[in-house]
């Protein structure tokens, strides 16, 4: 089994010179052995076939996936020292390069201690998005609780037209209609003046904090006091941080992905797949904050209503021969964006198991080369948000980082007193 990798998986996926790396830690209590492990992953494997993936080049230098039989998940052991060794080998793991035409495009870390494990996937960002790497990690915690459990089979995606309605894919309308909008775009992208040089990251970092239960339903019941959604708020909040800490430096934007699949209901919530869609929002600084948020809400709603999940697909599907252009001009064009904002929301993956319990999901963590590494993922699991800020010296100076990281928190903390006044 094979296919062509999109247009999207093979800007993600790069000349395999550069890392792009996602890493998902969560924290295990109980005692664990490696041929459990070993065959939770294999069974994982076998319903998914990409996970057994290798890439390859066919005579155009055109990237495909290719199932490979003999291809296992590695598995990295290393004994527990600290509470939090987990947030220094995620950064360790941002680096490794996959060695894709002979192993599968995941890895697994196992940080072994007495009481307490925490475990990482590590997938190639050109793999799986967040959703298929939260379905992924249901699937394992229940095989390695129960190695008769059924996960079922994938039916994998093999190309665009296992996503894409063959009415949309094959209207002679839609596909000159993506065509010429991918004509346009590739165009635009030609004239577009970037720099000759990449942006020097410097060193990256990753800084890690939650609210409790108690502060994160506070947050919750203020946004339905509002009428906003939980992404609406932290987007807003993100923004004022940035505004305040930065200044001028600020750009006012914030990107945020959007789940492909509240839009296409052929892509499954088990499916391995990666394709995004993007929104982005900003401040309108006449106002004050909880108008800004009722603004924002309407704006996004706006913006995700107008998503088009199949023509932004063709139209990315038609513009293969700009790839080399539009990778240039992300590594090498001006920042625009403060950062990316990613919210997965509640983790609806159970906490207590026959032989363990699973205490904590931490946060996914990604890094990649293309331009601007500022990143802010967020996750909910047994009612505490969890935060994960990385990003690199050359684009955000930590010290700045750490400083919206406090405003961030310290507007949370004020909900109180916001709902009051």
């Amino acid at each position: 089994m094979k296919r062509r990798l999109l247009f999207g998986e093979r800007m993600l996926l790069g000349d395999g010179t550069e890392p792009f790396n996602t890493v998902i830690p969560f924290r295990l209590k109980g005692t664990f052995n490696l041929k459990d492990i070993q065959y939770a992953l294999e069974k994982i494997q076998e319903k998914h076939p990409w996970l057994k993936a290798v890439i390859q080049h066919d005579e155009k230098n055109i990237p495909w996936f290719e199932v490979s039989e003999k291809v296992k998940i590695p598995i990295r052991i290393l004994a527990k020292k600290e509470e939090n060794d987990w947030l220094e080998e995620s950064k360790k793991e941002w680096y490794k390069l996959f060695n894709y035409k002979e192993q599968p495009l995941m890895r697994f870390v196992w940080i072994k201690g007495e009481e307490t494990s925490d475990m990482m996937f590590v997938f190639h960002h050109c793999l799986c998005d967040g959703g298929s790497a939260m379905a992924v990690l249901d699937e394992f915690l229940k095989l390695l609780d129960n190695p008769n459990y059924d996960i079922g089979v994938e039916h994998p995606i093999l190309g665009i037209h296992d996503v894409v309605p063959s009415e949309i894919l094959n209207s002679s309308g839609q596909k000159f209609k993506a065509k010429m909008i991918g004509r346009l775009a590739a165009t635009a992208i030609k004239v577009i003046p970037v720099n000759k040089k990449t942006t020097d990251r410097q060193s990256d970092y990753l800084l890690n904090w939650r609210f409790d239960k108690e502060t994160s339903q506070e947050l919750i019941s203020y946004c339905k006091s509002q009428k906003v959604t939980v992404n609406t708020f932290l987007c807003a909040t993100v923004l004022k941080a940035f505004q305040k800490i930065r200044k001028e430096k600020a750009f006012n934007k914030v990107s945020c992905p959007v789940d492909i699949r509240r839009f296409a209901n052929q892509i499954k919530a088990d499916h391995i797949f990666a394709f995004g869609l993007m929104i982005v929002v900003s401040l309108n600084k006449k106002f004050g904050f909880e108008e800004n948020l009722k603004l924002m809400q309407e704006s996004v709603e706006k913006k995700t209503s107008k998503l088009n999940p199949y023509i932004t697909m063709m139209v990315m599907e038609s513009a293969h021969d700009a790839l080399t252009n539009f990778t240039k001009l992300l590594k090498n064009g001006k920042s625009s964006n403060d950062c990316m904002f990613s919210n997965l929301g509640r983790i609806p993956i159970a906490h207590e198991y026959k032989e363990f319990t699973l205490e904590n999901i931490f946060s996914p963590s990604v890094i990649g080369p293309l331009g601007n590494t500022t990143t802010m993922v967020t996750s909910t699991f047994r009612g505490e948000m969890d935060f994960a800020f990385m990003g690199s010296e050359g684009y955000l100076p930590q010290n700045e980082a750490l400083a919206i990281r406090d405003e961030v928190i310290k507007t949370v903390k004020q909900l109180e007193s916001l709902a009051v006044s």
